[in-house]
């Protein structure tokens, strides 16, 4: 039995990738045998929320730009916990104030050091969060820091292989292809969707385009937005519906209004974790319009309920999402290519179905979890012999 720690800057209630793929990972590792402990930030209420005798919250204060994360103040106590938990290895879900405790509780406790690399530090996107004055520090320094952190970890675990190779031309060793799981069993096609219809109130007469996710910059939710202005003009069977909160919420909300897209879009908020296959279900195509993902565990959430995808070109992105098969790419940025891609898929998504869950079936919990256990193996073989 394994026992391992992970080292989190965000945690629930946040739902985020980090999040999402943290908590399959723990459910199946721990289904296996094995023990997951997590230390990650929150407010004094989260604490009191969600800490137990395997999660610990470090308390901090909200990271006002983006109000849904917080900052753990002093995390470094964490360090005495883990001998006493008996912890074999510690994985560094993030590379920030308690990824980089987890670095510290590395090399003086004597563990070794498996680091994630989830997200894409691009300036553009990221800075926009940070005070002014800030922003040019994270230009010139963010890329720095990254490669001092994830140089130090024995094993660097990337969701895809585009990013895999991107990290090994910035000169990062020891770097994995682990892709974060879907847990199959919970999304696919056998998922009834009318408790999502009656719980939001979803008009069943309207083919619904659907995303999921932070609404924050770096997502492209305008891009979305415009697409289904230039759509909805043609048609009136299409409803975008968009669920997720963030920084741009209310951004949004404007812009929507401003498009002319009352009534056409629906804004549902924060949506509960045990209503989202239903959701997936009830769509009819699912978007991704951001250009910033490692993976898009959504894309694969969405196909494991048999719904195709549209999503940005990238190279991350590419890797499984097949034009024709399950779903359709768009050039990054490009609404009226986004609303091309849609218009094809609406007008014949059942043609995508079988691929579509074909592909998610690749990524279950399943398959993503040995992977992680081979590298943690590796990991824990090559430092007990230097360890000899």
């Amino acid at each position: 039995m394994l026992k391992i720690a992970f080292y989190s800057d965000t945690y629930l209630p946040a739902v985020d990738g980090v999040v999402t793929s943290m908590l399959n990972f723990k459910k199946e590792l721990e289904r296996r045998g094995h023990k997951v402990f997590i230390f990650a930030p929150g407010t004094i209420a989260d604490k009191k929320k969600y800490e137990r005798n395997d999660v610990f919250i470090h308390t901090g204060i909200k990271f006002k730009p983006y109000p849904q994360y917080s900052v753990a103040l002093f995390p470094y106590h964490s360090i005495l916990k883990l001998k006493r938990l008996g912890v074999d290895l510690i994985h560094a879900q993030t590379p920030f104030a308690l990824g980089f405790n987890g670095l510290l509780a590395s090399k003086i406790g004597g563990y070794p050091l498996v680091g994630s690399f989830h997200t894409m530090l691009n300036d553009s996107s990221v800075s926009v969060y940070l005070p002014k004055n800030f922003k040019s520090f994270y230009r010139k320094y963010m890329w720095k820091y990254a490669k001092f952190f994830y140089r130090r970890c024995d094993a660097v675990i990337a969701p895809s292989n585009s990013v895999k190779a991107m990290l090994e031309r910035r000169k990062i060793k020891n770097v994995f292809t682990v892709p974060n799981g879907i847990d199959t069993k919970t999304f696919n096609t056998k998922v009834d969707p009318e408790k999502a219809i009656k719980a939001f109130g979803l008009d069943t007469s309207r083919k619904i385009v659907l995303y999921v996710g932070r609404v924050s910059k770096e997502k492209s939710i305008d891009v979305l937005l415009k697409a289904m202005a230039k759509i909805t003009k043609k048609r009136e069977d299409v409803e975008l519906v968009i669920g997720g909160t963030g920084p741009m919420l209310d951004r949004m909300k404007a812009l929507a209004k401003r498009l002319g897209l009352d009534g056409k879009v629906k804004f549902l908020g924060f949506v509960r974790q045990d209503l989202l296959p239903s959701l997936y279900a009830a769509s009819t195509v699912f978007c991704l319009p951001s250009d910033f993902e490692t993976q898009g565990i959504v894309c694969l959430e969405a196909m494991a309920t048999g719904k195709p995808v549209v999503t940005a070109n990238t190279q991350v992105m590419k890797e499984f999402v097949k034009r024709g098969k399950n779903g359709e790419l768009f050039a990054p940025g490009n609404y009226l290519d986004c609303s091309r891609k849609i218009e094809i898929v609406l007008n014949n998504s059942d043609a995508y179905k079988k691929e579509a869950v074909s592909t998610a079936k690749q990524f279950s919990l399943e398959n993503t979890t040995n992977m992680l256990i081979d590298v943690y193996k590796d990991v824990l073989g090559r430092f007990t012999e230097y360890q000899q």
